[in-house]
């Protein structure tokens, strides 16, 4: 990457306000205040221990494994949403390397927003996929839990997968180059063999399990890989 590709500022956050008004994990917000947040390698290097034992009790989860899993599950999608959507609706990758966590739960944001036009790169889709990557790397290096790589590996197609269907359903004339851009994603790295998209609407099939079925209340995913056996199901879980 060159300095002749990078986006200005207020490109960046104007891109971000647009795509947030997706709602939910497409929320990534610029600037402000320093108080009430931290660098979120912080949070990477205590495990994410805060966001785990939350989800493991809210979910009256037996297993520190499943409140893990479904944290990571969320945060992959919170790094996901936002960017593809810049990547798609505005030529922009985010830079998230400074990005920043909530004290208080799982929010994040740019503090100094900086991106690259994907115009004037010469792999954009490796790009994308370096900066969320980078981010779930960090994520699994500090986990103080034993967890299978390739479920994370999993929930991080998921969640790629998940953010894609939101942006199809609210912008139906981006099929044919969302579409590409994620299955381009889909074969790139650690995301190579972790599923494959089943029908024109991006609906995905995983091969791997998130786990929050076993939480006590707990259902399959509709991408789980256990779909047709005999475990309940709910739509999705990010």
């Amino acid at each position: 990457m060159t300095d002749s590709a990078r986006a200005t500022a207020e490109e960046v956050t104007a891109a971000l306000d647009d795509v947030a008004a997706l709602g939910g994990f497409f929320v990534l917000p610029t600037g402000g205040r320093d108080e009430g947040w931290h660098p979120v390698g912080d949070s990477y290097a205590r495990g994410f221990t805060d966001l785990a034992e939350a989800v493991t009790h809210r979910y009256r989860a037996r297993e520190p494994r499943v409140g893990v899993s479904v944290a990571h599950l969320g945060h992959a999608a919170r790094l996901w949403s936002p960017a593809l959507a810049c990547v798609a609706l505005h030529g922009i990758v985010p830079d998230l390397g400074g990005l920043q966590r909530a004290d208080d739960g799982p929010a994040l944001r740019l503090p100094r927003p900086a991106g690259w036009h994907t115009d004037r790169l010469p792999d954009p889709a490796l790009v994308l996929s370096e900066q969320v990557t980078r981010q779930l790397r960090e994520f699994a290096t500090g986990l103080r839990v034993k967890i299978a790589p390739r479920l994370l590996d999993g929930n991080a197609a998921s969640a790629l997968v998940g953010a894609a269907h939101v942006l199809l359903t609210a912008r139906p004339g981006l099929r044919e180059p969302l579409t590409g851009l994620t299955v381009e994603l889909l074969n790139t790295g650690r995301l190579v063999g972790t599923g494959r998209l089943t029908g024109p609407d991006l609906t995905f099939r995983r091969r791997s399990c998130c786990l929050y079925y076993r939480a006590p209340d707990g259902m399959k995913c509709g991408d789980c890989c256990l779909a047709g056996r005999d475990v309940r199901s709910s739509p999705g879980r990010r």
